[in-house]
């Protein structure tokens, strides 16, 4: 009778194990990150008799957290992915969305202000024309100021996001370490539920900046970034931290907190949200602006130059239509040297929107700062012979110090600072500077195509020329010369400061008189150049126009976010097929548990009606002895 009982009361104990713990299934079936649990029982060894073994119960053997290390360990993987191309596409679209819609772009301004240049070559002499063209200037000007701001905005709206992303980061690394020591001490002990909180926070972990976990003898979880360094060791928590960049202080990097002060990390040390954003700003964000910038600075310079050409209402030469912020050189904060550079745009063909860094190591050189690919640097830096390097010039003065580096952003701020020059309609330079007359006695077919100002001050004196062919490849001007001639090249006066050019053959004894546009011309040969600068290949060594130029910086946009769009649908995929495998090791079936629940009700209701029985025995032969 003492081994019924014994067998009824381990029965009973055991089923109601059993029956907790799939109530507890139940409780936290819809639980971010639990693992179902369940009970494992075990048959107790049985008592040998005379007739042989006779069984003593069940035990409780083991409590098992239904998980897969596999599927979790691609989880954490998946998470990662998931969290860097989920800011990503985040981001990159806005910038899409900012660069094409045409309430914030630059195409609507654009074809406003090429449309009031083509009324001014229509009107030369209307004021009304003339001061469309300078508002439609000013609000060019404006937009590219405005989306330049706005491109600015989200640069630091991502520092701030990398510094709360580093913050939950640093929270959860924390957590984790202290779950690893609660695990370890418990040893084989552990309960479930603090291994699946550690596994929910290293998820969590993973999303924010990627994760990879080694076990270790203990128990305990050591977690790295995708790019191998220690966020937790043990139950010790490594500290991320943001510093500023030495070119740029008011931009972040990532760091680890060490003994000797912050360590600065590569980009590529981390994934997950944080991975995301970084490579966001590198990849997107940084490229975009600096083509904006480059493209600002290649329109105002080159429609400076186009009114610089011509002369304006009052017959003096065309002033500047635009003002323009110069290419932008920071220092390296850890510079010992004393140089300054100052740069200017050198040749807006050769532009590149590419961030630079100068390096002095006895000897200047210049690198790209995305890639590291050395650039070709010309000129020894003086005056008189400045540094070429990416379509820019650069001065030195001062003395550098072996290892200094400089930041060399050719067209940072360019678009930020783009404003209107010309405050008086009359002042854009409407007619071509020179009236050429041809000789009625000329027998060649030549004709004047086109006249420019090359020197604004050395034509202030200009006060008309004489231009006489000796044969078709030699030419005098006032008598002066002679000098050759090549068809398609134009004839110039550098001491004048003006450039004549024909179209035609001229030959020998052909005659050109050339005279200064008077005041209040109607002449529009300038207007028309200005109305047609945004179709002129100027762009890549003059491959490429404006327009396409701005067409091409749309669609690079657009790209990026469509990229980062379908590659996040495509993770988004491979995650949901990764949690549903988890699901359904891991997962709560309730359906299952309801059969469970009945199964193992129906095993207590027995095992105690074996201790009733037993009870019953017992009794029966207490009082079969008193008799």
């Amino acid at each position: 009778m003492s081994g019924l009982l014994s067998t009824g009361s381990s029965a009973l104990l055991a089923f109601q194990r059993a029956l907790g713990t799939v109530s507890h299934n139940v409780a936290n079936a819809a639980t971010p990150g639990y693992s179902r649990q369940r009970v494992e029982l075990a048959a107790r060894p049985g008592q040998p008799t005379a007739g042989g073994y006779i069984g003593q119960g069940v035990d409780v053997a083991s409590l098992q957290r239904l998980a897969d290390g596999l599927v979790f360990a691609r989880q954490v993987d998946s998470s990662g992915e998931l969290g860097r191309l989920q800011q990503l596409s985040s981001m990159a679209s806005r910038v899409d969305s900012l660069v094409s819609d045409t309430s914030t772009g630059l195409s609507t301004q654009w074809s406003a202000f090429f449309g009031a240049a083509d009324a001014v070559a229509t009107g030369p002499t209307s004021s009304v024309a003339r001061s469309q063209l300078l508002a439609a200037g000013d609000q060019l000007a404006s937009r590219w100021r405005t989306l330049d701001g706005q491109l600015a905005g989200l640069d630091a709206e991502s520092g701030q996001r990398i510094q709360s992303t580093i913050g939950d980061a640093n929270r959860l690394a924390g957590e984790i370490a202290e779950l690893n020591r609660n695990i370890s001490a418990a040893g084989r002990n552990a309960s479930p539920d603090l291994i699946d909180a550690r596994a929910l926070r290293i998820d969590q972990l993973a999303t924010l900046v990627g994760a990879d976990t080694v076990m270790q003898d203990d128990g305990s979880l050591n977690v790295f970034t995708g790019g191998g360094q220690a966020l937790v060791l043990g139950n010790q928590a490594m500290q991320l931290a943001t510093v500023a960049d030495p070119f740029r202080p008011d931009r972040v990097q990532i760091a680890l907190q060490g003994a000797g002060g912050n360590v600065r990390l590569p980009s590529t040390s981390v994934s997950g949200e944080l991975g995301g954003l970084l490579e966001f700003r590198d990849r997107v964000l940084d490229p975009a602006r600096a083509e904006l910038g480059r493209l600002a600075t290649v329109f105002a310079s080159g429609f400076n130059a186009a009114q610089r050409a011509g002369v304006d209402y009052n017959g003096a030469p065309g002033a500047d239509f635009f003002t323009l912020a110069p290419p932008r050189v920071d220092a390296h904060a850890g510079n010992t040297g004393a140089a300054t550079i100052t740069a200017a745009v050198d040749d807006v063909g050769a532009l590149k929107g590419n961030d630079l860094v100068l390096r002095f190591d006895g000897a200047w050189s210049a690198t790209r700062a995305d890639t590291g690919e050395p650039v070709p640097m010309s000129g020894s830096g003086t005056a008189a012979d400045p540094f070429k390097v990416a379509g820019v010039s650069l001065q030195v003065g001062g003395t550098p110090a072996v290892g200094d580096r400089y930041s060399l952003r050719p067209t940072a701020d360019a678009a930020g600072n783009l404003r209107l020059a010309l405050t008086d309609p009359y002042k854009i330079a409407a007619a071509a500077p020179l009236q050429a007359q041809a000789d009625v006695a000329n027998l060649g077919d030549a004709r004047a195509a086109s006249t420019q100002v090359t020197d604004s001050a050395a034509f202030a004196s200009f006060a008309g020329a004489t231009i006489e062919f000796i044969d078709d490849g030699q030419y005098t001007i006032d008598g002066n010369g002679p000098y050759p001639y090549a068809a398609g090249s134009p004839i110039a006066d550098a001491a004048a400061g003006w450039s004549l050019s024909l179209t035609g053959t001229p030959v020998a004894g052909d005659r050109f008189t050339l005279g200064r546009t008077p005041p209040r011309s109607s002449d529009n040969g300038n207007a028309l150049a200005l109305g047609d600068f945004d179709r002129r290949g100027i762009l890549d060594g003059g491959t490429q126009s404006l327009t396409d130029g701005l067409s091409q910086l749309t669609a690079r946009a657009g790209t990026e976010a469509r990229h980062a769009a379908l590659g996040l649908e495509g993770q988004g995929a491979i995650h949901d097929q990764i949690v549903a495998e988890r699901e359904s090791v891991s997962g709560v079936n309730l359906d299952e548990e309801a059969a469970d629940m009945m199964r193992f009700q129906q095993a207590y209701q027995a095992a105690a009606q074996v201790i009733s029985t037993a009870d019953t025995m017992f009794q029966t032969l207490l009082s079969a002895v008193r008799r």
